[in-house]
């Protein structure tokens, strides 16, 4: 089994006429993910690298099959064509990579995709992959092997850094999510792990954090009440100055709730390793197996 997504994914890009729709579009492709469609208003008809093209999610899903989605529309637009994708019936998962999304238009995304029960990763993440099934983002497939580590995490680019340790370490993964690190987001921490937690083919979780909001604390308490399949962790952020956003939106540091120390010390509490640098984390897992 995989979370979230398997290589019974199909997938429809809105968004796919335009130049990063396009390149991901190809990527995923070459990766064995199944792209059946794309979405550009008044662009029914045409093509992107052999995918054929709609004016509407509702009708791509009807001729193709499509159950999952990804969003590479401009922020202007992505808060349409978030409703769009979670109002066409069929739809299971939608992956938004854009950025920018005003925090008021997301509360109530937030609640319509709860209604709707269709799972959201994102805003503004490279998305989600199961190694060697199906690939929903702009992540760089050559790095991943599949295998039975889980991996969860706030930072894109760090993601890659960690997953290239554990490939080099010989540790695969089951499933690689990218939550993003907004304020506001479709599927965080405790989403994650609960799914991890009942999937049989992870037998081990890698969380990624940064400063910033309390979610990494609320992740430790979960991990010592629901889980029995090991978590370490890394912090980013631990030089961050308070009162300063560092990168993402919900990176901010608050009092002493969203700093790292904090953080780091909730995990330690509960019995999870915490790797002082990423290239630690391989190591940690491995003992932890």
């Amino acid at each position: 089994m995989s979370v979230y997504v398997d290589e019974n994914t199909k997938v429809v890009v809105q968004g796919i006429t335009g130049r990063d729709g396009a390149f991901h579009t190809k990527g995923m492709l070459d990766y064995g993910t199944k792209v059946v469609a794309g979405v550009t208003p008044g662009k029914k008809g045409q093509e992107v690298h052999g995918v054929p093209v709609f004016n509407d999610v509702a009708t791509a899903v009807e001729k193709t099959g499509a159950n999952t989605s990804i969003i590479f529309v401009p922020p202007q637009f992505a808060t349409d064509a978030l409703y769009e994708a979670a109002d066409a019936p069929g739809m299971k998962v939608v992956v938004c990579v854009t950025e920018g999304i005003p925090p008021l238009d997301m509360v109530n995304i937030y609640d319509f995709y709860l209604d709707k029960g269709v799972r959201l990763i994102g805003p503004n993440c490279p998305g989600i992959i199961s190694p060697g099934k199906s690939k929903v983002g702009i992540l760089p497939g050559n790095i991943f092997k599949q295998g039975n580590i889980g991996v969860v995490s706030r930072s894109g680019t760090l993601t890659y850094e960690v997953v290239d340790s554990l490939t080099r370490a010989g540790l695969g993964q089951s499933t690689c999510i990218g939550i993003g690190g907004d304020q506001i987001i479709g599927t965080n921490f405790l989403d994650a792990l609960s799914a991890f937690q009942i999937d049989p083919e992870t037998q081990g979780v890698v969380l990624i954090g940064e400063i910033g909001g309390t979610d990494e604390q609320e992740a430790a308490k979960f991990i010592a009440d629901n889980m029995d399949k090991p978590v370490t962790a890394f912090i980013a952020g631990q030089t961050a100055p308070p009162g300063k956003r560092m990168g993402h939106a919900g990176a901010i540091i608050a009092g002493s709730e969203g700093t790292a120390a904090e953080k780091i010390a909730a995990f330690k509490n509960v019995g999870v390793p915490v790797a002082k640098i990423p290239s630690e984390l391989p190591e940690l897992m491995a003992k932890s197996l």
